[in-house]
């Protein structure tokens, strides 16, 4: 048996699909007197519930120390236990350091340029 009518999951469904934001799933929970948990647990059942994606400050997809730290062993070639103890840098520094890896890549793909790169 459920919790939701027939009536309630179509009406919970299509607020959602037209305004997948959380903003809609509070106002479903006090119109149906109900859980925010509760409507999102059935928006999930019913397969239409997307959830938030984090980003941080910057408005970036998170991403750890140690996978930037990765990513530039991977750029330079190198077993990622070689830069063991680089992921106790600043994030801000390890993300120029990966930047300027990646800016190697480019200048490698350039070398026939006549100007000598």
């Amino acid at each position: 048996m459920s919790n939701y009518t027939e009536q309630q999951t179509d009406a919970m469904i299509s607020a959602y699909i037209l305004d997948p934001t959380r903003e809609t799933v509070d106002k479903l929970a006090e119109e149906l007197g109900r859980s925010t948990k509760s409507i999102i647990g059935k928006l999930s059942r019913e397969g239409v519930y997307r959830r938030e994606v984090y980003v941080s400050k910057t408005g970036e997809a998170p991403i750890t120390k140690v996978e930037i730290v990765n990513n530039i062993a991977e750029s330079l070639g190198l077993e990622s236990t070689t830069l063991a103890g680089l992921e106790k840098s600043p994030k801000a520094a390890l993300r120029n350091l990966e930047k300027a890896v990646a800016g190697l890549d480019e200048l490698y793909e350039h070398k026939d340029y006549p100007g000598g790169l």
